[in-house]
Order: C-alpha cells, then sequence, then structure tokens
C-alpha cells in the first residue's frame, strides 16, 4: 500500500444551499438561498476564494488530486460564470450543480460520483470557500498516510488532521492575522477511507472525528489558514467570542507567499 495510489479528494461547498450543515437554521430553502446569494456576501465570498482558497491550489507540489466544489442549482447565472471564470486554470476543479437537500447524503453522493474504483483508500480533505492549505499539503497527506498505513490496514476510516495554521482576514491594508494550533478544525483536517467504504469527510461532524475513528495530528508546520470574516456561518449566532487579528508585518507576508501562494499585495488591490 503506497499513497502514491491513492486518489486525493477535496472538497468545498460554495454557497450551496443543503438542508442541514449550516450553524444557523433557515426556514426553507427559499429562505437560505436569499441569505446565500445576497450581492453582499457573494461579493465577500468571491474576493476571499480569490484571495485566500485558490492560490495554493494553483501552487500545489503535488498536483494529482480532484478539487470538487459543490453548488446549488438555482445559483444565479452572474455567480455561477463568476465561479466557473475562477475556476477556469485550475485542472483539478470540478463543479457538481445539486438542488438543495440533505447535507451529509449529497455530499455523500457529491464525493463518490467522482472517486476512482481504486484498491487504495481515499484521500479526503474539506475546505470552506474562504480556507487554505500550504502548497504542499496534498504532498504531505501523502507523506502521513504513507507513515499511516498500519492504521489504514486496521480501519475503515482514520483522520489526519494538520493542526497548525493561521486564522487570516483580508483588508485593504494587507492581511491580519495570528498565528494558531486548533485540533480538528475544517481546515487543514483530512481523512483516509478504505476502498469500498461510501462515507466522505462530511459525513462526520469535524469537531467529533475522535469519537468514531482514530486521529493523527501533525504539528509543526503551517499547513492551513482559516478564514475569517463577518458572514462566516459559525460568526452568525449571537454571543459569538470576538477574535483579535492584528495587520502582518512584511516578514509574515513573506512568509504566507511562500507556504500558501498568498499575496498581501493581491489582497490589498482586491480590497481597496
Amino acid at each position: 500500500m503506497h499513497s502514491r495510489d491513492m486518489q486525493v479528494i477535496g472538497i468545498c461547498r460554495f454557497s450551496y444551499p443543503a438542508l442541514g450543515g449550516f450553524q444557523v437554521d433557515h426556514a426553507s430553502p427559499e429562505e437560505r438561498m436569499a441569505f446565500l446569494y445576497a450581492p453582499d456576501r457573494m461579493e465577500e465570498r468571491f474576493r476571499l476564494f480569490e484571495c485566500f482558497t485558490l492560490p495554493p491550489l494553483r501552487a500545489q507540489s503535488d498536483a494529482d488530486f480532484t478539487f470538487l466544489v459543490v453548488i446549488g442549482d438555482a445559483m444565479p447565472a452572474r455567480w455561477r460564470d463568476r465561479l466557473m471564470d475562477q475556476l477556469a486554470d485550475i485542472p483539478q476543479a470540478v463543479v457538481q450543480e445539486h438542488a438543495p437537500g440533505p447535507h451529509r447524503q449529497v455530499m455523500k453522493q457529491a464525493v463518490n460520483a467522482v472517486r476512482d474504483n481504486r484498491d487504495a483508500p481515499c484521500l479526503q480533505f474539506r475546505m470552506d470557500d474562504d480556507d487554505a492549505v500550504a502548497i504542499r499539503y496534498v504532498e504531505r497527506l501523502r507523506e502521513a498516510a504513507d507513515d499511516l498505513v498500519p492504521l489504514l490496514r486496521k480501519n475503515r476510516h482514520i483522520a489526519i488532521d494538520f493542526n497548525q495554521g493561521y486564522i487570516a482576514a483580508p483588508s485593504a491594508r494587507g492581511i491580519l492575522g495570528k498565528p494558531t494550533i486548533e485540533h480538528l478544525w475544517t481546515a487543514g483536517l483530512a481523512m483516509a477511507v478504505r476502498p469500498g467504504v461510501d462515507l466522505s469527510i462530511l459525513n462526520f461532524g469535524h469537531s467529533k472525528l475522535a469519537r468514531f475513528m482514530p486521529v493523527t495530528s501533525f504539528t509543526g508546520e503551517d499547513m492551513f489558514i482559516r478564514g475569517h470574516s463577518d458572514h462566516n456561518d459559525s460568526r452568525q449566532k449571537k454571543n459569538v467570542r470576538p477574535v483579535q487579528l492584528d495587520l502582518l508585518d512584511a516578514r509574515t507576508e513573506t512568509h504566507l507567499r511562500r507556504v500558501f501562494n498568498i499575496d498581501a499585495d493581491q489582497v490589498r488591490a482586491h480590497y481597496a
């Protein structure tokens, strides 16, 4: 068993109006779509997607992966066309349109539709549309899988948790952020799934993965950026704890450019 034989799939829900899967409830799919597709929110999501999510994917040191983007089948054409334009230069990108449906069921169907019938585990990672992974993420994920072969042989699925990175927010002044180590956050979290098992990483609540499978955490290398904004689903409820982010200095900007291919000058231009 070798990681080179394993398919790597990253899944991103881009404003998909799932039934469930959100921390904020809506009374109907129509109400959820009205919230998701509001112009101010969508403008912010696209800028975050372009500034944070896509640059590291374009620069992956291991280009052998699939980037699955799930959208709603009723996404307005202006937003769908803009998304397709942003993904046009990423050959790994696959866009699927789905009607509103139960979150876990739809995500399971979406992931399995792009899975190959390989006689090796499938490595899956999840991203929100404002998250980023390091340019070595796919490479490091395969290395971790090789290190964990004994666990892979004994378990239906295992979690691989890259837990070191940054919380960051873009602005006209540059990138606001701070380093962090967080276990089982969505950004940087992956799962290895045994052949023949049709569950996906989105069939499990990320913070509860340790209840269902072995979890191995890797610290010591910045592997993710967790995007921070007022439109984050996790920040829509009352009494959300504020996060203090400071403007990154030139040295840290250089670090993010080297590790994530994220350019603070591009961020300033987008948000000017």
